[in-house]
């Protein structure tokens, strides 16, 4: 058992689960009641689903190599690194985004960074636990 992406996978499971639920809520129906044009509501509606896919499928890889870690009857290192760099990225542009918009204290409003940060920290520790 590898547990730092064990605990990594749990994580991103926590991250998925408020995608489903509080982000379908807060984000994709408000999205879709708005007056915004038809294409780019609907490319919009798309972005999200796209995330729903990769949160949903990297979530399933870093729990099934947590929990197999000690197989070692492969390499997980790309996967791992794959996943890490996509979660670390995911949080430095949301930062970025954040700092740079007009919302006051938007670091804390979109919070999501916190999550993606922690996943990624814990993969990566998980590539340096090895087999």
């Amino acid at each position: 058992m590898n547990t730092m992406v064990l605990i990594a996978g749990i994580l991103a499971a926590m991250a998925a689960l408020g995608h489903f639920t509080m982000g379908v809520k807060l984000y994709l129906r408000p999205l879709l009641a708005s007056d915004m044009d038809t294409i780019p509501k609907k490319v919009m509606h798309t972005v999200f689903h796209y995330i729903s896919v990769y949160m949903t499928l990297s979530t399933w890889m870093l729990i099934m190599i947590g929990i197999r870690g000690e197989d070692c009857m492969f390499d997980p290192t790309l996967v791992l690194a794959f996943i890490g760099m996509n979660y670390a990225l995911f949080a430095v542009t949301q930062i970025l985004i954040a700092l740079t918009s007009k919302i006051s204290g938007a670091l804390f409003k979109m919070f999501q960074w916190i999550f993606w940060i922690l996943i990624a920290v814990f993969t990566f520790m998980g590539i340096n636990a090895g087999c």
